[in-house]
């Protein structure tokens, strides 16, 4: 269990709640009343919002407290109830926190602490101002929050104001800066350099007399889309860790229709954008409800942790003796055409929702007839429930005499059951196996699922690895080595690209052998990745899709996280829609095969989809 804030804030991705003043408006509690007075007036109700927040899973509460300063509160003819009021909203957060039933997990609770108006700053001197919200931070401190959340600063002026209250009242008391960044920074004529130059004059640290915030944060302001931009860019400057939390969203054009893109699933999968990028937390602001934080807490909980997770490889038991390895090019034929340098033709095909695999392994016998090398068998794609991928392998290498690649995810299994599916690869002579860390479960149609994520695919190689040399987790003898082929998937157009740069490494280093891309649609993508990471030890496949249509390009693009479709591509794409389907395919067809001969020369072998399972369009991609 984590003692401070600061110290999960490093070791765990935290999720934030999200709109209290969006909750109480949905009350029927309109703005001519004082929203910080609820805490006094209506505490049932604040607690009924805090506690939903808490029941969705979110490690952070915020206290009502936003405008409880001594300036705001003068306007509702409340300022002498300062005090009693800010200390409410702690009071309640706390309460709210600590009573959550049949959980074992901290929950913290944030003093919120908004900014001095235009008219404040007219009226006031700064000191004035300053004592002024030094009282509002002592009534929180004094009443158990767990730090203190400045939110939505609009300029850096009124976050040193901030700065310097808090250090009147406790230097040694933890407080994080979150701005409110304006849409009007992200639109022409601003270029990047405008915004870096923004981002300096607001992330810098405060003079070296002053107290430093434990965190930066960005909230309010921006829609998710937008706040993804300024993310992007700032996420590389920053030396703490980040908190994101966006509205809910502004309406976009599509299709001459203003459309709200603020669904729950919306907000989540922003979400993992961000945490996929470096946030250390992710939470949300105006609009955003306790259904939306629900959704992002199933999306963001179970990968996150498993990222941060290590598989803990005993050493090897007494009178038990590591063996050594079957040499590579002896493993499969696939592991030989690879080890030999040799072009590999594969084919990723999904095996059926059923159990009836007579069509699938026909299909696996026509590939096989048309010289591929292997097919490609997802484990669960977008978190969809199918007949098990080993048994699919096994008919596959059976009776199709076709070797699989078998795509293993850590999102339905914990250790213990990876480890059996493992060693039964192995009695089944199932050799190429492809590690992958998985969708979370709410990606696909079960969203009452939980995802398992007992590590990631580092740690899954590392388990393989083990498992080569006859030794289980447990440093346990297994008897005969496993000999597998093992691989791991690396995605070339990542937000972050440093971070997959990294995994990459990570991934060889526990013992990978051979890479496989996501879907490449801009060869230069893949090309700059491979040159970044610089004298690559192992061979690359590289995943190419072809478009069956305009519409697959779009919901490739907007649906399937982690892939980028420029928009040239689209382009075509949409000019061909205005034709047949026969027509699209071909434009399809003939992208997938510009990519190919792109990338021919640097890669060692292609990995064709079959878009709804059509193994022909594969196999034309491939033509030679």
């Amino acid at each position: 269990m984590f003692q401070t804030f600061k110290e999960a804030l490093s070791k765990s991705t935290l999720v934030f709640d999200g709109a209290t003043g969006t909750e109480i408006y949905r009350r029927h509690i309109f703005t001519n009343q004082c929203y910080d007075e609820l805490n006094i007036r209506n505490r049932k109700m604040i607690e009924e919002i805090a506690a939903s927040y808490r029941d969705s899973g979110v490690d952070v509460l915020t206290t009502n407290t936003y405008g409880a300063n001594r300036f705001a509160l003068e306007r509702y003819g409340l300022a002498s109830q300062e005090t009693a009021i800010n200390q409410a909203g702690a009071e309640i957060a706390r309460s709210v926190a600590s009573g959550s039933e049949n959980e074992i997990r901290t929950v913290y609770v944030a003093g919120s602490v908004g900014y001095p108006s235009e008219e404040t700053h007219e009226k006031r001197t700064r000191q004035e101002i300053v004592d002024g919200f030094s009282d509002q931070i002592r009534s929180l401190i004094s009443s158990g929050v767990d730090f203190i959340l400045f939110e939505s600063q609009p300029s850096r002026q009124t976050s040193e104001i901030m700065v310097d209250a808090i250090q009147q009242v406790d230097p040694n008391f933890p407080f994080v800066v979150s701005y409110a960044l304006q849409s009007t920074y992200f639109r022409a004529p601003n270029s990047i350099e405008t915004r870096a130059k923004l981002y300096t004059s607001l992330f810098a640290p405060f003079d070296c007399d002053k107290v430093q915030p434990i965190a930066w944060g960005l909230n309010c302001g921006l829609g998710p889309n937008v706040m993804l931009e300024a993310v992007q860019e700032l996420i590389k400057t920053l030396s703490l860790p980040l908190i994101v939390q966006p509205n809910a969203g502004v309406p976009q054009l599509f299709e001459g229709r203003q459309l709200y893109y603020s669904s729950p699933e919306y907000l989540a999968t922003y979400a993992m954008r961000y945490v996929d990028l470096g946030a250390a937390a992710v939470g949300g602001c105006c609009g955003v409800t306790p259904e939306e934080m629900a959704e992002v807490v199933k999306m963001v909980k179970p990968t996150s942790n498993s990222r941060r997770s290590k598989i803990v490889l005993l050493d090897a038991q007494p009178n038990v003796v590591e063996q050594e390895e079957t040499p590579v090019p002896e493993r499969s034929a696939l592991a030989k055409k690879l080890a030999n340098c040799e072009w590999v033709k594969t084919v990723e095909a999904i095996p059926p929702c059923g159990y009836d695999l007579s069509s699938f392994v026909e299909k696996a016998k026509t590939l096989q007839e048309n010289g591929v090398d292997a097919v490609n068998l997802p484990d669960g794609p977008r978190a969809s429930a199918r007949i098990s991928s080993i048994v699919a392998a096994q008919r596959v290498l059976t009776e199709a005499k076709i070797e699989p690649i078998l795509h293993v995810c850590c999102r339905d299994r914990n250790l213990i059951g990876l480890q059996a599916d493992l060693i039964g690869c192995a009695a089944m002579n199932v050799r190429n196996i492809l590690f992958i860390t998985g969708d979370p479960p709410k990606l696909g149609n079960y969203p009452n699922a939980t995802g398992v994520f007992d590590s990631d695919s580092i740690g899954l190689c590392a388990l393989q690895n083990r498992l080569n040399h006859g030794l289980d987790l447990a440093g346990q003898s297994i008897g005969r080595p496993t000999e597998a082929f093992f691989g791991c998937g690396v995605d070339p157009s990542a937000l972050n690209r440093e971070r997959e740069l990294e995994r990459l490494k990570r991934k060889i280093e526990s013992g990978a052998l051979f890479v496989i891309t996501q879907p490449v649609f801009d060869p230069d993508v893949l090309l700059k990745f491979i040159d970044d990471f610089g004298n690559l030890p192992v061979p690359v496949i590289a995943g190419i899709w072809p478009f069956v249509s305009y519409r697959n390009a779009l919901f490739m693009r907007k649906e399937v996280p982690g892939v980028v479709v420029p928009e040239s591509i689209m382009a075509r794409m949409e000019k061909a829609s205005t034709q047949s389907k026969e027509a699209q395919l071909e434009v399809g067809i003939e992208i997938a095969r510009e990519s190919l001969e792109r990338l021919r020369s640097c890669v060692q072998g292609v990995q064709v989809s079959a878009p709804l399972g059509r193994i022909d369009v594969s196999l034309k991609v491939m033509e030679e």
